[in-house]
């Protein structure tokens, strides 16, 4: 909890921070079973269909019902902000798009998902009373989110002009990576986050997303940040796993 406080949740908001990840799934319960397994996650009822995943009684991560199909079953990062609605006009005037206006989420914090001139969607999270993760780095845990762009320098110079404390001030330790598409999925992929979840053995998860009904998709491959295989769940949401 230290280093999260001092990375800037809760009252004194670093803004660019990834902060929170959550899963929009079509069968919540089945998520339950799949991650609990996986990450030895357990789980208490939110809001609505929004359910907590806990790692050792500490927030990591949440599970939502998907509630109009269309939508794509996909892990989405949330970045920090003190400002949900003053980041969303400087979102605008970057070149990237909005995809739901910041919402009031019952005196959590408020939630906008948004997208970057390429089209990869990510959420900002202003907080109330849920600063975000209350753990990170560990096993079971969120590690990394990586944005593979088909322009790494426009995603730089994007992301640099939002996030540019977060990402090159003093004290930065960025939880946030770059690349290009072709890197890793073929390139008709459009661009995209990756959230990594940290594992202490990465031949041993990738074993069990397998029995679980999992399948994977890349790797595992040696990264500057660890060795790292791209997986989906059993309903098809894309996730990376990080044994640093």
């Amino acid at each position: 909890m230290a280093e999260n406080r001092a990375s800037g949740y809760g009252g004194d908001v670093r803004e660019g921070v990834p902060c929170w990840v959550d899963a929009q799934l079509p069968d919540v319960e089945a998520g339950r079973r799949f991650y609990g397994e996986l990450f030895g996650w357990t789980f208490e009822e939110a809001y609505g269909t929004y359910v907590w995943a806990r790692k050792d009684d500490e927030s990591v991560a949440a599970l939502a019902h998907k509630t109009d199909g269309r939508m794509p079953t996909v892990w989405t990062v949330y970045f920090a902000t003190p400002d949900a609605e003053a980041l969303v006009r400087r979102v605008r005037e970057a070149g990237g798009q909005v995809v739901t206006p910041p919402v009031p989420i019952d005196g959590l914090g408020t939630a906008a998902l948004v997208a970057d001139p390429e089209g990869a969607v990510f959420g900002l999270w202003q907080p109330g009373t849920h600063p975000g993760f209350a753990t990170r780095h560990e096993p079971g845990t969120f590690a990394w989110a990586q944005l593979y762009a088909r322009d790494t320098a426009a995603a730089n110079a994007f992301y640099g002009g939002l996030f540019h404390d977060a990402l090159f001030g003093r004290d930065a330790e960025p939880d946030f990576g770059r690349a290009p598409v072709t890197d890793l999925f073929p390139a008709e992929m459009p661009p995209h986050f990756l959230v990594h979840f940290r594992v202490e053995d990465c031949a041993t998860a990738l074993a069990t997303v397998n029995r679980l009904g999992g399948r994977i998709q890349a790797g595992p491959f040696a990264a500057s940040y660890g060795t790292v295989a791209v997986v989906t769940d059993n309903q098809g949401a894309s996730f990376a796993l990080l044994e640093r």
